[in-house]
C-alpha cells in the first residue's frame, strides 16, 4: 500500500461537558464525533505537489524544487515543539498570494499545508512529490474541530510520505491505527498546524482527532478517559452565527459582578463533568440502560446552567423544546449563543420518534446529523472500507 498512497480519516469533536467552566479552571470532556475528515494521497506528482480541497474549492500546486528553496530560506526554527513564527509565516503568505491578514478558512488552509509540509519535510526527508486531497463531512466555523481534523489528517499523511511512521495497513485489512508513540508524533504535528490557523489553541481538538474516544481537559493538562462507550446522538447546527470570544468575556463579566453566585454554578458545571465521566467509564463494563436516564439528566441540568451564566440563545432553546416534545433530551455543545447543540439518543429511542424530531429540528431551519461519538481517533483505511460518497468526493476531479 505505501506505494499507491493511502487513506486516512480523523474525527471532529464536540464538548459533552465543561464547556465555558473550562476557562476558569474546571474540567471539561470532549468526545470524537462520528463526523470525519478524509484525506487521500497519492504518490508521484511528476516533481509537483498538489492539494485539493473541493469542499472549499481550493486547488493549488507547486513546484517541489522551489518548495526546496523556500523551505531552506526559513527552516532555521522549524520545530514541533515551537510555535510557527511570524516572520516564517509572512513569508509563506507572500509565497502563496495570502493576504497578510487573512482569515478565510481556505487561506489559512493553506498556509497550515504549506507550513506543515515544509517544517516536517525539514525534519524528516524531502518536500514529497505527491497529490494530496481532503473532504470533510464536517462544516467549518461550527466548534466541531474542523480544523482540527483536517491538520491531524495533513500530519499523519506528511509524516507517512517523508517516511517518519509507519503504514501499519496490511493487505485485506479494513483498517488500521497507528502505535501510541506514532501517533504523539502526528499529535504534536497536527497541534502545530492548529497553531498556524487558531494561533493559540488549547490542543484539545487536535488530541481528540488523534486519539478519539474521550478527552478530559483541565488548566492544560489533556487526560484520555479509560474505555468510553459509543453513544448515538443528534448533532444539530442552528446556524446562528456567534463569536466565540464575546461569549468568554460575558462570562467573565458575569463572574466579576456576581462572584458568590456565578462561582457556585462553575463548581456545578465541574461536578457535571466528572459525574458524566464517571458513568462514561462505567457504561463498557456494565452496558446497563440505566445509566442513559442518568445522562439525559445531566444534560438538561448543564444546559439551565448555561442558560444562567448568560451563553444560551433562543435558537437552542427552541432545539430543546422540539427535542423533548420527542422525549429526547438536548445541550448546547461548545461557545453556545447559537451555534450547534447535541440530542442524545438512548437505546430506546424508536425510529420514528428520531425521524420526526430530525424533520421537526430541519423545520426550524437547522441542519441536523445523526451520528455517534466516542468514535476512534486518526485512521487508516483501504478504500473497500469507505462508503461512496467518500470515495467519489476523494476522486479525481
Amino acid at each position: 500500500m505505501p506505494e499507491r498512497g493511502l487513506l486516512v480519516s480523523a474525527p471532529g469533536k464536540v464538548i459533552l461537558h465543561g464547556e465555558h467552566a473550562v476557562v476558569h479552571g474546571k474540567a471539561a470532556l470532549a468526545v470524537a464525533l462520528g463526523l470525519r475528515t478524509f484525506l487521500r494521497l497519492r504518490h508521484g506528482g511528476g516533481g509537483r505537489l498538489c492539494v485539493r480541497l473541493p469542499g472549499v474549492g481550493v486547488r493549488r500546486e507547486w513546484d517541489v524544487a522551489e518548495l526546496r528553496v523556500l523551505r531552506d530560506r526559513i527552516a532555521a526554527d522549524f520545530d514541533e515543539s515551537k510555535s510557527p513564527s511570524v516572520e516564517q509565516l509572512d513569508v509563506l503568505k507572500e509565497f502563496a498570494g495570502i493576504a497578510a491578514d487573512a482569515s478565510a478558512p481556505d487561506s489559512l488552509a493553506i498556509l497550515a499545508f504549506l507550513y506543515m509540509c515544509l517544517a516536517i519535510s525539514a525534519k524528516y526527508g524531502d518536500v514529497p512529490s505527491v497529490d494530496i486531497v481532503v473532504w470533510s463531512e464536517l462544516p467549518t466555523g461550527a466548534g466541531l474541530g474542523s480544523s482540527a481534523a483536517y491538520a491531524v489528517c495533513l500530519a499523519a499523511a506528511l509524516l507517512h510520505a517523508c517516511r517518519a511512521i509507519s503504514c501499519p495497513l496490511k493487505d485485506g485489512e479494513a483498517t488500521a491505527r497507528w502505535t501510541e508513540e506514532e501517533m504523539t508524533l502526528i499529535n504534536s504535528w497536527a497541534f502545530q498546524g492548529e497553531r498556524v490557523i487558531h494561533g493559540n489553541p488549547s490542543g484539545v481538538d487536535n488530541a481528540v482527532g488523534t486519539w478519539g474516544g474521550a478527552l478530559r481537559y483541565q488548566s492544560g493538562k489533556i487526560t484520555s478517559l479509560k474505555r468510553v462507550p459509543t453513544l448515538r446522538i443528534l448533532l444539530t447546527n442552528t446556524k446562528v452565527p456567534r463569536s466565540t470570544k464575546v461569549l468568554v468575556a460575558g462570562v467573565k463579566e458575569k463572574i466579576l459582578k456576581f462572584p458568590a453566585i456565578m462561582n457556585p454554578v462553575l463548581d456545578s458545571i465541574d461536578a457535571i463533568s466528572q459525574e458524566c465521566q464517571s458513568v462514561l467509564e462505567a457504561m463498557p463494563t456494565n452496558p446497563s440502560p440505566e445509566y442513559y436516564p442518568v445522562l439525559e439528566e445531566l444534560f438538561d441540568i448543564n444546559q439551565h446552567h448555561l442558560n444562567v451564566i448568560g451563553v444560551g440563545h433562543p435558537s437552542l432553546d427552541r432545539l430543546c423544546r422540539v427535542t423533548a416534545s420527542h422525549g429526547l433530551h438536548s445541550k448546547l455543545t461548545g461557545a453556545g449563543g447559537g451555534g450547534c447543540g447535541i440530542t442524545l439518543l438512548p437505546p430506546d429511542a424508536t425510529p420514528l420518534a428520531v425521524e420526526a424530531a430530525k424533520r421537526d429540528l430541519c423545520a426550524c431551519g437547522f441542519e441536523c446529523w445523526e451520528t455517534d461519538i466516542g468514535a476512534p481517533g486518526v485512521t487508516l483505511h483501504s478504500s473497500s472500507s469507505l462508503n461512496a460518497e467518500v470515495l467519489h468526493a476523494l476522486a479525481e476531479s
